[in-house]
């Protein structure tokens, strides 16, 4: 999956926003890594995907938020596909820890009010919360449509060494990259390739 410094272009941009969210955790060969390991990481996200926070810093609570808010759309996200991959495993204990947490932070997204400006009638939202934490709750909001609406479009990518998601918008589509696919022919020729040397020595015997 290469090196992913966070001044890229975010992994999956053409995901949904909660599968982008998902890949913050993400593997190469040097093992599984987390982009929210800080709340800078977390900032650098919010801004790779336009996510509006106002010129301010993350806060501890929010990228506690923000944090707990990826573990459980990833828990949700192999509940739904039957993923069995160890190394993707969401430190989120239970489906109805994570089902709390997603819809917790949905309930915090800005409500419409219907305002008088001028003459003429205007909606505009509300909101008492930081815009951090607004933009997590869209976030959230939107995880709760594509599981709940769309989750059988949801696959886990078995790539060797992938951790990531990606929504099946082909027929064809097995894996969330072009590069996964790659590793995943590479490897499935040479087990085939081993597979047939195999055969031969034990035949030569």
């Amino acid at each position: 999956m290469g090196n992913r410094s966070l001044d890229r272009s975010w992994a999956l941009a053409d995901e949904p926003m909660p599968v982008r969210l998902m890949a913050t955790i993400w593997a190469d060969t040097e093992g599984l890594h987390d982009d929210f390991a800080t709340p800078t990481g977390v900032d650098a996200w919010l801004d790779a995907v336009r996510i509006d926070r106002a010129g301010a810093a993350t806060t501890r609570d929010e990228f506690l938020t923000a944090r707990n808010l990826r573990d459980a759309v990833r828990r949700l996200a192999a509940h739904v596909t039957d993923d069995d991959r160890r190394t993707a495993e969401s430190p989120m204990a239970s489906v109805e820890d994570a089902l709390l947490t997603i819809n917790a932070a949905a309930n915090q997204r800005p409500i419409p009010q219907l305002r008088l400006s001028g003459a003429a009638l205007a909606l505009s939202p509300e909101s008492a919360v930081s815009p951090v934490v607004a933009g997590l709750a869209d976030v959230a909001y939107h995880a709760q449509h594509l599981l709940g609406e769309n989750g059988s479009n949801l696959r886990a990518c078995h790539a060797p060494g992938c951790v990531l998601y990606f929504v099946k918008t082909h027929p064809r589509r097995e894996w969330c990259s072009v590069a996964c696919g790659n590793r995943a022919r590479a490897a499935r020729h040479y087990q085939s390739v081993r597979s047939a040397r195999t055969a031969h020595e034990l035949t030569a015997r």
